[in-house]
């Protein structure tokens, strides 16, 4: 009875009467919320509610706010329907259609979630072009969002190459022509200044993770300026339907410091600033007040991922600001996890340790050094060796060939800890035959890279050849998982950037897997949000890269795979936070006390539902 007088009270404050403006407010109550009061599962006295879940049915990935444990105001009628956090479109019940307002604005059938969700799938799949779907899909989060995620959790190996790599490459390029609503903030250099007023425009207070971009390097199609917007919707729709992180607690944002992109400032679609980018002290200062209006407005534990900065900038923002703020590079150390997951799960196909290994990139770029720093790492870890000793087992080829140590004066920084001696190399063939090494990995961002002659060379030296093709999209990766296995003989273990369907070789059939960033960055950021962790310390990724080799099954080993499925993601995020905030806690670095008994469970908890509220 209390929640429902408390309802009426409200009613009343806010006057809500019968029969006015559509626009007016009303108190929704969620079936889920009282039968949480009815079982004592809420402190209601003080409006706290008793662990993750808020007391109005929206699961809250640990939000430290206090709460009005019993009601959430949202608009009615018209509106409502469109407001697409609420927005239940036909399935609103006959009950509800009264009760807000909704009488003859639907059809008369009322529907399931499941059948909308049946409905939407079979309108997607009649779509022949890639980019038809993505559109299809960024409309319906505009318009329900919690059918958008139930869709993406329950579809996520057939919608992740939509919402993801390899199709949001493509929308970044034509991100101007099929631009419709603002999806996040863009602040450009114009609101040099004034960040903090702009950060405040946002509706949602509580924000929790932030994905930034510049545009710089948009996955390997370089310079995308202000249309880079397309990687921040797309990761924050993933750190939600992957890692369970409420959709009101993400938010989205675009650095527009202009564009060298010539093409772009030519054409007329094109929605950032026209100019070239500013660089230096401009582009330095710039980006500091965005990083202090941030945590001044969201507080220390806002966590900040920085995503397609280009090299120079993204070593210096992740190493200038890493001990002040909560940040993380995906490109760095969320692809350094995902991979080193890959290698510590194909030891069981290949045999051996880390240490065992050798280790040759084509790539020397943030992704490149990136990886082969967390190997060193974790190698050393496991050995007890130096970290300068277990470098000297992985070497890299840049666009002038091997990087040996006759080259050092003039490497860039990131490079300079893997210039080992060693007479200059040109090519990748030739390190391949020089260095003779078990593990090939490519992030060069550029396709077919990987030939024949590299391939047999590999397959030639090793009994299984690890090849990893990891550059994005599909059109850029280093080879295709046919050649791989056609080229080895069916003797490689493979995993690339973006998806390639089974391989039939020899009358065996191989699935290839995929080193997904998507693995990976949902569950990490989960993991820091539900322990409060206030920095990002290298062992947290070690810890992530673990939990997720862990998840491999012996059903997946069988099929060559070193990744788990995706359809298991959530199962799988969960774990990756649980391990990510257990070692956070043990390296003090957790603020949210105390410390959970059972990780896994609070981790499962704490994640967003899609199911529709029951509406009072």
């Amino acid at each position: 009875m209390m929640s429902l007088n408390r309802c009426k009270f409200l009613r009343r404050v806010l006057g809500v009467g019968g029969g006015q403006s559509v626009e007016r407010e009303i108190t929704i109550v969620t079936e889920s919320t009282l039968k949480e009061m009815r079982n004592g599962d809420l402190v209601a006295a003080n409006g706290v509610a008793g662990g993750v879940r808020d007391a109005y049915g929206e699961d809250s990935a640990t939000e430290d706010q206090l709460v009005t444990p019993w009601t959430v105001s949202v608009a009615s009628g018209y509106t409502l329907l469109r407001d697409p956090r609420h927005n239940k479109g036909l399935a609103f019940s006959e009950r509800e259609r009264d009760a807000h307002y909704l009488r003859g604005l639907l059809p008369p059938i009322v529907v399931s979630q499941e059948l909308q969700e049946r409905k939407v799938m079979h309108n997607l799949r009649n779509y022949t072009v890639p980019l038809q779907r993505y559109v299809a899909m960024m409309d319906l989060q505009e318009r329900n969002e919690r059918l958008f995620y139930k869709l993406l959790i329950d579809n996520v190996e057939e919608l992740l190459p939509v919402v993801y790599t390899p199709t949001v490459g493509e929308a970044c390029q034509k991100y101007g022509s099929i631009f419709r609503r603002p999806q996040g903030l863009y602040i450009s250099l114009n609101e040099k200044g004034k960040i903090l007023e702009v950060l405040k425009n946002w509706p949602e207070k509580n924000i929790q993770v932030i994905v930034v971009t510049d545009g710089e390097r948009i996955l390997g199609l370089g310079d995308l300026g202000c249309h880079g917007m397309g990687i921040p919707v797309g990761k924050l729709a993933l750190y939600t339907a992957l890692g369970g992180v409420r959709p009101s607690a993400c938010l989205p944002i675009t650095i527009d410091v202009g564009t060298n992109n010539e093409k772009l400032l030519n054409d007329d679609f094109y929605i950032g600033l026209r100019q070239r980018r500013a660089t230096g002290e401009e582009y330095s200062e710039l980006l500091e007040e965005f990083m202090s209006a941030v945590k001044q407005n969201y507080g220390e534990k806002i966590l900040v991922q920085f995503e397609d900065f280009a090299n120079h900038n993204a070593f210096e923002l992740l190493s200038k600001y890493r001990t002040r703020h909560l940040v993380f590079n995906d490109d760095i150390q969320g692809t350094a996890s995902v991979v080193l997951s890959g290698l510590v799960a194909a030891l069981r196909l290949v045999g051996g340790t880390l240490a065992d290994h050798k280790f040759l990139f084509l790539g020397a770029g943030e992704a490149g050094t990136g990886i082969a720093e967390l190997i060193a790492l974790e190698i050393s870890n496991k050995t007890k060796s130096p970290l300068e000793e277990t470098r000297k087992k992985i070497w890299l080829v840049d666009s002038k060939g091997l990087i040996v140590s006759s080259r050092k004066e003039s490497l860039q920084h990131f490079k300079k800890p893997f210039a080992h001696v060693h007479e200059p190399v040109n090519s990748l063939l030739e390190a391949v035959k020089a260095i003779k090494p078990t593990v090939l990995i490519g992030t060069s961002g550029v396709g077919k890279t990987f030939t024949k002659e590299v391939v047999e060379t590999m397959a030639s030296l090793n009994e299984k050849p690890l090849i990893l093709a990891l550059s994005n999209p599909t059109s850029q990766s280093e080879c295709t998982a046919e050649e791989a296995y056609t080229w080895t003989e069916g003797r490689a273990i493979f995993a690339s950037g973006s998806p390639f369907d089974p391989v039939e070789y020899d009358g065996k059939v191989f699935v290839p897997g995929q080193a997904n960033n998507a693995y990976i960055f949902p569950g990490f950021g989960l993991g820091l949000i539900m322990s409060g962790t206030i920095r990002v310390h290298d062992d947290l990724l070690l810890a992530a890269s673990e939990a997720l080799a862990d998840q491999v099954s012996e059903e997946d080993y069988e099929k060559g795979l070193i990744y788990p499925p995706f359809s298991n993601i959530r199962k799988i995020s969960a774990h990756i936070a649980a391990n990510v905030a257990a070692k956070a806690y043990d390296l003090g670095l957790a603020s949210r006390l105390p410390r959970p008994e059972n990780l896994v469970q609070f981790a499962e908890s704490c994640m967003y539902s899609p199911v529709y509220r029951t509406y009072r």
